[in-house]
């Protein structure tokens, strides 16, 4: 299989359980839920994405014809010192379009935890060691267990009440505000939630606070 990454890079976690652990980010390149196109936004089923996941242009992107070649690059980027707190960060676009087995194998075989962030409308293959699905309104969630649930809030008709928790087997659920125009009132929303409904955590994204990638 040949992978198509937009990028790879090496920064701290900027959210989630996770948010402040050094990790390697795999931005892949593609999405099933938006082109990446401007001029397709208004018509994608996610309409919100900040991320740039179109092409293989990006910082150590490109095409990797193999699954030991793209873990070779991952591996280039941790402190070469260390070997027991790697962690690689699968996200994009949508991750679950390219990660598979093979990879996560090879991941595994230099030491390091692979996470994901997905939208949860593909099934995680077998050896994830940190799923984090962050649902989309007007899709179907296919992956329904993971490490954390992470939704963005709000969305256009669709939030918290609308998952049926029961049917979820998540470690933790979080909210996490909306980054637009609006971030001040939707943080502001998120943090009342939560303190209304326990069950949930709130997500910031640290990583644009404190300036980094």
């Amino acid at each position: 299989m040949t992978y198509s990454v937009k990028e790879v890079f090496y920064t701290l976690q900027g959210e989630g359980l996770q948010a402040g652990r050094p990790a390697v980010f795999c931005r892949f390149s593609g999405c099933n839920l938006w082109s990446g196109r401007e001029e397709d936004r208004t018509s994608a089923i996610c309409q919100f994405c900040d991320t740039d996941f179109v092409g293989t242009d990006g910082t150590s992107g490109g095409k990797f014809a193999s699954a030991r070649e793209l873990a070779g690059q991952i591996a280039s980027f941790w402190p070469a010192h260390d070997f027991e707190h790697r962690l690689v960060v699968m996200t994009g676009g949508e991750p679950l379009l390219q990660l598979d087995t093979e990879l996560i194998d090879c991941l595994h075989d230099l030491s390091f935890k692979v996470a994901v962030e997905t939208n949860g409308t593909i099934a995680a293959p077998a050896g994830i060691d940190w799923i984090c699905v962050s649902p989309k309104a007007g899709t179907h969630l296919v992956q329904t267990r993971g490490d954390e649930l992470k939704l963005v809030f709000p969305q256009m008709g669709f939030g918290p009440a609308d998952l049926d928790l029961l049917a979820l087997k998540f470690d933790h659920y979080l909210i996490q505000p909306m980054d637009n125009l609006l971030v001040r009132e939707n943080t502001a929303a998120a943090i009342s939630y939560c303190q209304s409904h326990p069950l949930w955590r709130l997500s910031v994204q640290s990583h644009k606070i404190i300036g980094i990638r």
